[in-house]
């Protein structure tokens, strides 16, 4: 079909990149040796500060999330290590690859793809390591596959129960400008990001953000190369070395565009206020489609629980493969992409097809949210997918 209108991505990440921010990267090469961009950096460093709230470190790099995992790992651990991850879902599974494909010798906690960490096995788990070998700590906030959000705090009280050195690193990529975030609150020693879902700005720009225990920590660690070192970047007395290099000009100046309408105009507490308010309103509507006829459908949340649904996206199970037809109806009849259900059944198992997630993350209100509830229930109308009724309403109620 020939579709009129704006295509909306609605997958969770890349994310929609606002047209203020864009308009700010369409621009001529700008000089990188004096001038603007200087002059812009101390500013767009605190306010990164400000949206992982923290008053410590941001180094920041010309990279992907994955780029992120290396950077914190290869500051923070020498080959032989231990570390223990955190797993629910796919992406902590990938950032404890990440690191035993540099050596690091990793212990898992796999709590699946339904449920969050359970704190008590992570003090039981650190309580048993003696010889206090394991020396970081590896979870997800919100994991982009599954969508559950986990209690960081809660897992930092842990640690600090089993009374165990390790330090505590996070993964915000999916979560960072949607979720309520507290980096020196809640005990976090490094985060990691990325420029492409809450923070409105294309794929890119890696961030590593580590307080002054993680910095001392690092000073030993044998995987540092001069490209990956976080220390130059925080220390830099010279442009160029924030960047190892060459700097990222046009995803600088987008970046700035986004800072300053998350946090010097929105403000980042009214954005998790959004962010919570628009997940709130596709939960309703998928609990009302999952009711009476959605029950033969299968269609219901991955994650039970609210309190542990990430703001960012929703992961939605159905019956297989309606999943996968509901997703190419509406990208090709409604405008509408949907995500796949990544990580939800191993590669090539069809019950992949059982699973799709819709992102409401960074640049996204109430008639986009709306816009893309509706075009979901035209399809499932189409397809012949049975499914409770009133759904629409209960979003709209929760929106209100």
């Amino acid at each position: 079909m020939n579709l009129t209108g704006r295509q909306y991505l609605a997958i969770p990440g890349p994310s929609v990149v606002p047209d203020r921010v864009l308009n700010a990267m369409h621009r001529a090469s700008p000089d990188i040796y004096t001038g603007e961009l200087h002059e812009m950096m101390p500013g767009l460093c605190e306010d990164l500060k400000q949206v992982a709230r923290t008053t410590h470190h941001v180094a920041i790099y010309v990279a992907n999330g994955h780029g992120a995992w290396e950077a914190a790992n290869t500051n923070l651990f020498s080959p032989g290590d231990h570390a223990l991850a955190l797993v629910t879902g796919r992406f902590g599974e990938g950032w404890a690859q990440s690191a035993e494909a540099l050596g690091v010798t990793m212990q898992r906690l796999d709590f699946g793809r339904r449920s969050p960490v359970d704190p008590d096995e992570v003090a039981r788990a650190l309580g048993e390591d003696r010889g206090e070998r394991i020396s970081v700590v590896l979870m997800t906030h919100a994991d982009t596959a599954t969508s559950v959000r986990n209690d960081v705090a809660a897992v930092r009280a842990a640690i600090d129960r089993a009374g165990h050195p390790a330090l505590l690193a996070v993964d915000c990529i999916a979560s960072l400008g949607c979720d309520r975030f507290e980096m020196d609150a809640w005990g976090v020693d490094v985060m990691v990001s990325a420029s492409q879902k809450g923070m409105m700005t294309p794929p890119g720009l890696g961030f590593v953000w580590l307080n002054e225990k993680a910095r001392q920590a690092s000073a030993g660690a044998r995987w540092r190369t001069p490209y990956w070192d976080w220390t130059p970047r925080i220390e830099a007395k010279q442009f160029y070395q924030r960047f190892g290099g060459t700097a990222p000009t046009h995803h600088l100046y987008g970046l700035r565009a986004a800072l300053d309408m998350l946090v010097r105009e929105e403000g980042i507490e009214a954005a998790w206020s959004r962010h919570e308010r628009l997940a709130r309103a596709v939960w309703s509507a998928f609990e009302a489609w999952g009711d009476g006829d959605g029950e033969a459908a299968g269609i219901g949340l991955n994650i039970a629980d609210p309190a542990f649904r990430s703001h960012a996206v929703t992961t939605v199970k159905m019956a297989s493969p309606r999943a996968t037809q509901l997703r190419e109806w509406t990208k090709a009849n409604a405008g509408v992409t949907l995500g796949i259900g990544l990580g939800m059944a191993p590669e090539g198992d069809p019950a992949a097809d059982g699973f799709m997630r819709i992102a409401h993350m960074g640049h996204v209100n109430t008639h986009m949210v709306l816009g893309a509830l509706g075009a979901i229930e035209a399809g499932m109308t189409a397809l012949g997918i049975p499914h409770g009724v009133g759904a629409l309403s209960r979003a709209a109620e929760a929106l209100a």
